[in-house]
């Protein structure tokens, strides 16, 4: 026996991998999650180094049917459901005036519907174990950023989803809570979307204030674990949720100022 059944969506590649990994190490039995089989089979290879308390489910959770079917499965293979982690998610660039509307929607898809449908299909599973539900969010969804807009509104969303879910569920003993990621480092193959609604790879991310993905997924884990209503990572995202909260015009005023700098690091 282990110690709980945790599915991670998203968990093909960087933070849902390393999230999977870590929770394996613990003794959790993990469900991941991709929609490129390719990519899906390597990582299940590749994780039964750790442990075989794994399944894999090939599904899009961006849509009802995808996320019935990875939450299904889980239950169906292990017999019960006791974490979610909603990690899939996907990022734009480029000035509202000039996105493609299939961009913005794109993103939302994703990182919007692609956590609230998941976790609709898991209610029941989770009230029964009164497990948990983990939302990746981000520092940008704090406030809105200049070429970052979509993704700022979705990461935004989140939070008063998980806020609302808290007082819906309390009576059940469903934990929600929030993880506010701020900037990671990405693997080789990391992808956004352009304004266009190409993609494109992401450049290497390296230097002060950037955080490496396993540092990030111990946050992740952190707040499954220990049941964490919300967790602010970096010391650059802490001061900024605590400068929006006291002076929002202020931090207008320094992004404003800086706006070049915010061009130069969403290339």
């Amino acid at each position: 026996m282990t110690k709980g059944v945790i599915i991670v969506t998203g968990s093909t590649r960087g933070i849902g991998k390393e999230v999977a990994k870590q929770l394996l190490k613990l003794d959790y039995s993990v469900v991941i999650n991709g929609r490129n089989t390719k990519r899906l089979h390597n990582t299940l290879s590749q994780l039964e180094a750790i442990s075989h308390h794994l399944l894999a489910v090939e599904s899009d959770v961006s849509t009802p049917q995808g996320a019935k079917k990875l939450i299904d499965s889980a239950f169906q293979h292990f017999g019960r459901i006791d974490g979610l982690v909603n990690n899939v998610g996907v990022s734009s660039r480029g000035n509202v005036s000039a996105l493609h509307p299939e961009v913005i929607q794109a993103v939302f898809q994703s990182n919007v519907f692609g956590a609230i449908y998941p976790t609709q299909h898991a209610l029941p599973f989770l009230r029964e174990s009164k497990g948990a539900i983990i939302f990746v969010s981000s520092v940008a969804g704090i406030r809105g950023l200049p070429g970052l807009a979509p993704y700022c509104a979705s990461k935004m969303a989140l939070r008063a989803f998980v806020d609302s879910l808290r007082i819906e569920e309390h009576p059940t003993g469903v934990h929600f809570g929030i993880v506010m990621v701020g900037k990671t480092a990405v693997e080789a193959d990391k992808e956004v979307i352009t304004e266009s609604g190409q993609k494109r790879l992401l450049e290497e991310r390296k230097g002060k204030g950037v955080q490496a993905i396993p540092e990030v997924a111990r946050g992740i884990v952190k707040a499954l674990v220990r049941r964490k209503y919300k967790i602010t990572m970096t010391g650059i995202g802490k001061l900024q949720a605590f400068l929006q909260t006291i002076s929002p015009r202020l931090v207008e005023r320094i992004i404003i100022k800086n706006v070049h700098r915010f061009e130069e690091g969403n290339k």
